[in-house]
């Protein structure tokens, strides 16, 4: 998910590089608890407004460009996301947020369906969410609102 974002790309890297940033730019985050920050050291937790989970753990860092990490349930598979900003003239910036998804089941023909119809529909709206969270963060200077951009079936209250 790509998204134009109408600030350059320090400020938004700015942002995301921030300790504990997902308080402010993700309606569907209650709490990010940080362990260790910033670098491809770094560390930290994501938890949902439905109640749910995730850590955090970051394998690259690039500064001023993106980071990759692995996301999941503790004790459980993780999926690899991928942050992405690249600057666009004049003073605007392209933020972009890849997922490849853990495998949801070892039959192949399945998983493949599985992804079409569930999880790609899913996670476009998911991460729809999450880079206009940004976008509203960086240009309005105020924290997202739970569900600001509209409720996700996995990551809302329930």
């Amino acid at each position: 998910m790509t998204r134009e974002i109408s600030a350059p790309a320090e400020v938004v890297w700015a942002v995301i590089a921030t300790p504990g940033h997902l308080e402010h730019v993700h309606p569907f985050c209650e709490h990010n608890p940080v362990t260790e920050w910033p670098g491809a050291a770094s560390r930290d937790e994501i938890h949902y407004r439905s109640g749910w989970v995730y850590e955090r753990t970051f394998t690259h860092w690039v500064d001023g460009v993106g980071y990759d990490l692995d996301i999941g349930a503790p004790g459980e598979p993780t999926s690899h996301v991928s942050w992405r900003i690249s600057p666009r003239p004049p003073g605007a910036c392209n933020l972009a947020i890849s997922v490849w998804p853990r495998s949801l089941t070892r039959i192949r023909g399945l998983q493949y369906l599985l992804r079409l119809l569930v999880l790609g529909p899913m996670m476009r709206r998911y991460l729809r969410s999450v880079t206009k969270g940004v976008e509203w963060f960086v240009t309005q200077g105020e924290p997202v609102r739970a569900n600001q951009f509209g409720t996700h079936q996995w990551f809302s209250q329930r």
